[in-house]
């Protein structure tokens, strides 16, 4: 059994995700928690809100003790990429890349 919760289109770029979801790899189910609630940034907290859906997702449409639960699949994709302009000097323009992030968690039971 393996409950999964996934959040996409998150305003946020991958490469500050990854290492947040790198810290949560296959620890315990309060661990994961107790980690991301005291690791700094935005990116810990949406890690942080995937994991707590998991959760409950395991525990009230699969019964599954959240005692016994671990984090065994996080993962960050990239999403979407919005292209914004930005005037230059000299009629230039510079271009600014607003990237988004597919955050998803799969949770198992220990046996």
């Amino acid at each position: 059994m393996e409950a999964k919760a996934i959040a996409k289109y998150v305003r946020m770029s991958p490469i500050k995700l990854k290492p947040v979801v790198d810290l949560v790899r296959g620890k315990d189910l309060n661990e994961a928690l107790t980690i991301l609630k005291f690791t700094p940034g935005k990116g810990a907290e949406i890690v942080e809100k995937v994991v707590q859906s998991a959760a409950a997702n395991a525990e009230n449409n699969f019964d599954m003790n959240p005692d016994n639960l671990y984090v065994a699949e996080v993962y960050v994709h990239q999403g979407p990429t919005m292209k914004r302009w930005r005037a230059g000097s000299q009629g230039r323009a510079s271009i600014i890349l607003k990237r988004s992030s597919h955050v998803g968690v799969t949770l198992k039971e220990r046996v």
